[in-house]
Formats: structure tokens, C-alpha cells, sequence
């Protein structure tokens, strides 16, 4: 009998099962996956997330690893240009972008460092319930016979289309529709910084290094020109390119060496998942996910991991009931993600509304408050700071906007 069974064990699993198994839980992680192996991501950790693998003691294994940092970023929409880095956040002066293959791997054998169970190459086939309340999971080692297991509690950290949440009849309570495709590759032969780049038409490219000298390139278009896109992927892919920024288009043209297969993220729509029931809870993008557009897939799967570890502890040493504690968990998630939610679903439409318009052309005429947007990207300020009226009135009154261009609140 296991205290909890956690189904996946990537960047949301695998810590969890560190965490509760350094507190002395008896904890089981399984995945499909054997590591290291690759997944779709978006590879970005912003500080926020980086803060919480400091505090767990593995940055710097990370960091060892060669993963290059960033410490300055250029983001523009269509004539609009913000350039800079957040103040520090708990020390941390940099992001990564680190190769799943390395990242997840790391995880992984923390987990097991921690006194974790690991089962990799497992395949849940159902959620077991005892009295209403879920109590084990059973699967497959591989081709091998049926296995069953019995914990007391059971999370599901198997990402966006989770097994768990389909078995346990999680329904999607928040949601709203995906807008955009991504293909993206891994590229040698460049020396940018990091570069997202939004044209005057509805499609945008992002560049960040990587592990292997290489970047992570990637295109963003919306879903009605998928078809096309995929008539001509190569073609399309420098396409973008050209469109958004000529210079750069020059030069990922003559200089740029694509390393591996595209690789092509269609998303879901954006939602919520009841994350929380009798014996079970959903973590990272289980419960709750979002277009990639802003990278914080990792972050908030790290953040809301080490929210879920705090309850399900109080719960398993008798604090309180545990099922209330897991509940508190969802509402400190949702409560503390709305805004990145919100943000991420309004940019990655690939064209400002005019109120966001007028705040981030404002921004990009003061370095005060450009300065204050990466620290809103990295985590560090929260967006009810940033997007106060009080703050944004002595924003425009700084930079001179006109007053018929002055936008306080969203509509």
C-alpha cells in the first residue's frame, strides 16, 4: 500500500513524488515513457520556476548540464518593441530552456534520490475505487500481464489529454478555444538572443538557446492556415520569417542549420479541469492548461506541484482531511493562475486588443516599466500590479500618451 501513486512523471510527477517522498511518504510514480525520452514543449523556465528548483537543491545540476542562460529579451508586436530582463526573483538573474530529454531525466532520478518507487514504461489502464474513492491504479509493465496497486490517494500528472482525468470523469469547467499552431525545430549555426516576434498579421516566430549550441526555433499561425502551412512546411516555416522580420529571415536562411524533424503542436483549447474528487487530484497540465504562447507550462507545473506536496502532506499526517486539503490546493491554483491564463489566452491571438495596445506601447517608452513587464512574464510581479489603473495612469502620464490613447482597464 502506497500513500499516493502519481501517474506521469515529467515535470509535474516527478516532483511531486520528490517532494512528499522526502517528507517520508511512500510514494509510486509511473509514466508510459521510458527516460530519457523527448516530449512537445515549449523547453522555457522562467524565474519563477527556476526559484522552486533552487529551493529543491537541483538548479544547479541543471545549471551543470550546459544549458546556456538568458539574461536579456526582445519581444515586439508589429511596431511595438520591449527589450530588457526582470529584477531578480529569489537571487536569479537568468532563465533556461533546457532539452526535455535532459530536464525530465533530472526529475526523474531526483525522484528516486528522494526514496520514490519509479516505474517507467508503465501504462495506466484504469483508476481503482474502493467505496467511491479512488485507491490504486492498475496497468502494464510493457507486454506484460496486468498489475494492480494500492495507495491512498491518486494523482494524475499525465498531461493535457490525462488518462487519470478521463478515467475519473474530470470535467472541463473553464475554456477557451485554442487559436494558433506551432511547429518548431532545433537549429544550429545562430548567435541571437532570445527573440518572439509577433507580425501585422496574425503570426509570429519565437528563438531561445538550448542545450547543443542549438536554438529552439518555432512559427505560431492560426488553425485556418494549417492546411496550408503543411502543403509546404519548409517553405512555410521561412516564410514567417521573412514576413516578421526580414534581417532575421536573412539569417536563419543562410546561416541556420535545422538539426531535427519539425515537430508540430496543435493544442487543445485552453482549459480548467475539475482537479480535485475523492482519493484523487490532477496536477500540471492534467488540471489545467494553456496555449504555449507564453511559455509557462513548466513554471506553473513546478509552482502548483510544490502547492499540491504542502496539502497532500497536511493531509496524509492527519492534519486535516486530506480530501479538504487537495481542495484548497485547486483553489489556491486557480485563484493565483487566472491572470497568466487570461494574458496568455488574449496574446496568443496573435493581434493586441486595443487596450492591451495601449499599455504594452506605453511600456515600451519607459524602461521603468518595461522592467516591470519581464518581471510580469518571469513570475515576479503579480498582473494586479501590473495592469493597475493607478499604475498605468502614471505610466501614460510618464510617457506622454494622448489621452484618446489612454486605456485603464480591459473591456
Amino acid at each position: 500500500m502506497y500513500d499516493v501513486i502519481v501517474v506521469g512523471a515529467r515535470c509535474a510527477g516527478s516532483p511531486l513524488a520528490m517532494l512528499l517522498a522526502r517528507r517520508g511518504h511512500k510514494v509510486l510514480v509511473v509514466d508510459r515513457a521510458t527516460f530519457p525520452s523527448d516530449t512537445v514543449s515549449t523547453h522555457y523556465i522562467h524565474q519563477a520556476g527556476l526559484s522552486r528548483l533552487k529551493s529543491w537543491g537541483i538548479l544547479d545540476r541543471l545549471v551543470a548540464t550546459g544549458v546556456p542562460p538568458m539574461r536579456h529579451l526582445n519581444f515586439s508586436y508589429s511596431d511595438i518593441f520591449l527589450d530588457g530582463f526582470a529584477d531578480p526573483i529569489d537571487g536569479i538573474t537568468e532563465v533556461y530552456s533546457p532539452r526535455r530529454t535532459i530536464l525530465d531525466e533530472i526529475l526523474v532520478d531526483e525522484a528516486r534520490k528522494a526514496g520514490a518507487e519509479v516505474l517507467e514504461g508503465f501504462t495506466v489502464t484504469d483508476v481503482v475505487f474502493s467505496e467511491d474513492r479512488a485507491a490504486g491504479i492498475r496497468g502494464r509493465l510493457g507486454d506484460g500481464p496486468e498489475q494492480e496497486f494500492s495507495a491512498r490517494f491518486v494523482v494524475g500528472a499525465d498531461g493535457r489529454n490525462s488518462t487519470v482525468a478521463g478515467l475519473v470523469g474530470a470535467e472541463i469547467y473553464r475554456s477557451i478555444p485554442a487559436s494558433c499552431f506551432v511547429y518548431y525545430s532545433y537549429y544550429s549555426g545562430l548567435d541571437w538572443e532570445f527573440q518572439h516576434r509577433t507580425g501585422t498579421e496574425p503570426q509570429q516566430f519565437g528563438v531561445w538557446p538550448t542545450h547543443n549550441d542549438q536554438h529552439l526555433v518555432a512559427v505560431m499561425r492560426r488553425r485556418d492556415r494549417l492546411r496550408e502551412f503543411r502543403a509546404d512546411i519548409d517553405g512555410s516555416f521561412q516564410e514567417i520569417f521573412d514576413q516578421v522580420d526580414p534581417v532575421l529571415g536573412a539569417d536563419i536562411r543562410a546561416n541556420g542549420k535545422r538539426e531535427e524533424n519539425f515537430r508540430a503542436m496543435s493544442y487543445p483549447d485552453n482549459f480548467y479541469r475539475r482537479s480535485a474528487g475523492p482519493g484523487w487530484a490532477l496536477v500540471g497540465d492534467a488540471g489545467y492548461h494553456k496555449d504555449p504562447f507564453t511559455g509557462w507550462g513548466i513554471t506553473d507545473a513546478l509552482k502548483y506541484t510544490e502547492v499540491l506536496a504542502e496539502k497532500l502532506h497536511e493531509g496524509l499526517s492527519g492534519e486535516r482531511s486530506i480530501d479538504e486539503a487537495v481542495v484548497e490546493y485547486v483553489k489556491i491554483r486557480d485563484a493565483e493562475s487566472n491572470g497568466t491564463f487570461e494574458l496568455t489566452c488574449s496574446l496568443a491571438e496573435l493581434s493586441l486588443t486595443p487596450y492591451y495596445d495601449s499599455v504594452f506601447r506605453a511600456t515600451s517608452m519607459s524602461q521603468e516599466y518595461t522592467t516591470k513587464f519581464f518581471g510580469l512574464i518571469a513570475g515576479g510581479i503579480p498582473g494586479e500590479e501590473f495592469f493597475a489603473p493607478s499604475n498605468l495612469e502614471k505610466l501614460y502620464e510618464e510617457v506622454g500618451m494622448p489621452a484618446d490613447r489612454r486605456i485603464l482597464t480591459q473591456a
